[in-house]
């Protein structure tokens, strides 16, 4: 598959429903908690891992709803019900030309995705839910998973006032991915798809109508085949409070006439982050009927590895106050060099930065602009590039391909970008030029490897 699929349209009503469809298989919706940006999903290494392994044994179909993401926005005062929202589903696989798919329903998703399998058991040939709810987030006598108007109403004012913010990220994702707390990367990420998804107002209307949702009468008239999967230590945020998400689970299960219910380990609300792996063998195994045979998901990528050179004298002569900042300046100028020529940030060790491309131009070309923009900080930096098949993993990236652009970093001096041979032999055509450095061998690394320095005149390239 392409490493980042197209976004298309459907016609919904009067509005257009951005979707992306990609993989190969049985046809698999994904009806995820409300929160999206279809674009975003792919500059998350761990979540375009998890939608890449659902694609090994299925054509998983996503979309952003309607008033969210890429799709159209709504009025607020106009609220999208239940119904509209299955119809979003449902023009989303008359798009596609599908007449029958599986449908994955997480958290706030899986009553949408109840409520379709009840309307369309015709279209759904299988239900799979996971940390689902049945009911919004107001706990009642006889429903005790949610929490009392007032810590609903403080919840809506706090995260209305802090909509989109770095501190309201950081809260949030303690709460739905406890493995990922204080991961500075994936809080700027999560702030990022928050603004991007909609507004505080849109925000709040929507989560209004989430504590309002309740499809318990619906549950013994979902016939379908359906798996309820659960984290056995996960927490499913409600409002301001975390509820327990096996026994919320396990009660939905109870009620479906056709359900089996399956705990795994972990404790993570989102299917992501931590062992994705166990997740997603799951719902291999029901929609398609056979396990899959773990093997490691490999990829050719291009990897880049910064450094900062003289840091130690740098902070001596700057003090910790002043060389605390410098460092965050270096943060921002590295990301927004990525992020113009589309390299995936995968680590930050130290001073310096792992990161991937798709192309070894690209990764090049960033390498020298780093240098470059760094250089107007008063920063040297050395870098080095290779081209290989790396393992993606649940906590970044593996294999042989890394080590080698970490020990080809290593040998370089201040301002260097230092390439193998492979990357040379791919830039071939794309006017960057190289001087050659010698043959070198990589600590740890069989073989002698040629070594090139890239010209630094094609920064602006």
């Amino acid at each position: 598959m392409k490493s980042r699929p197209e976004t298309h349209y459907a016609t919904s009503g009067d509005l257009q429903i951005a979707y992306q469809a990609f993989g190969a298989g049985h046809d698999l919706v994904w009806v995820q908690g409300w929160v999206s940006q279809l674009d975003l999903y792919w500059e998350e290494p761990a979540l375009a891992r998890f939608l890449r392994r659902l694609a090994t044994f299925a054509r998983v179909i996503v979309f952003d709803r309607r008033g969210l993401g890429l799709s159209d926005r709504v009025r607020t005062e106009s609220v999208p019900s239940l119904e509209q929202r299955i119809d979003d589903i449902r023009a989303v696989l008359d798009d596609l030309g599908v007449g029958q798919a599986a449908v994955l329903g997480q958290g706030y998703g899986s009553p949408i995705a109840l409520l379709f399998a009840a309307t369309y058991p015709e279209r759904t040939s299988s239900l799979v839910l996971y940390s689902p709810n049945a009911k919004g987030g107001l706990r009642t006598d006889d429903y005790p998973w949610g929490s009392t108007l007032e810590q609903q109403e403080a919840w809506r004012e706090r995260s209305t006032r802090l909509w989109g913010t770095t501190e309201f990220a950081a809260e949030w994702l303690a709460r739905l991915a406890p493995s990922a707390a204080g991961d500075e990367r994936t809080i700027e990420w999560t702030a990022r798809v928050l603004r991007a998804a909609g507004s505080p107002t849109s925000f709040r209307t929507y989560a209004e109508m989430s504590a309002a949702v309740d499809v318990r009468a619906i549950l013994p008239h979902v016939h379908v085949p359906t798996l309820v999967l659960v984290r056995e230590a996960t927490k499913l945020p409600k409002g301001g409070v975390d509820v327990d998400g096996v026994a919320e689970g396990r009660w939905i299960a109870e009620q479906l006439p056709n359900a089996s219910f399956v705990v795994v380990p972990g404790r993570d609300y989102l299917p992501w982050v931590g062992d994705q792996d166990a997740l997603v063998d799951e719902v291999a195994a029901f929609v398609t009927g056979d396990r899959p045979i773990r093997e490691p998901d490999r990829v050719l990528l291009t990897i880049l590895f910064t450094d900062l050179v003289g840091s130690t004298e740098r902070v001596a002569e700057l003090g910790d106050l002043r060389w605390r900042e410098l460092l965050e300046e270096h943060n921002e100028a590295v990301r927004r060099v990525l992020a113009r020529y589309g390299g995936q940030e995968v680590d930050r060790a130290g001073d310096g930065f792992l990161a991937t491309f798709n192309g070894p131009a690209r990764a090049v070309r960033s390498a020298l602009a780093i240098v470059s923009e760094l250089a107007s900080l008063q920063l040297d930096v050395r870098a080095g590039v290779h081209t290989g098949e790396v393992e993606i993993v649940d906590e970044g990236i593996g294999g042989i391909a890394v080590h080698v652009g970490a020990r080809v970093a290593a040998l370089g001096i201040a301002g260097d970008v230092l390439v193998t041979r492979t990357v040379k032999d791919l830039t071939a055509g794309s006017g960057i030029e190289f001087q050659g450095r010698g043959t070198h061998a990589l600590r740890g690394v069989p073989g002698d490897w040629e070594l090139f320095a890239a010209k630094t005149t094609e920064a602006a390239g």
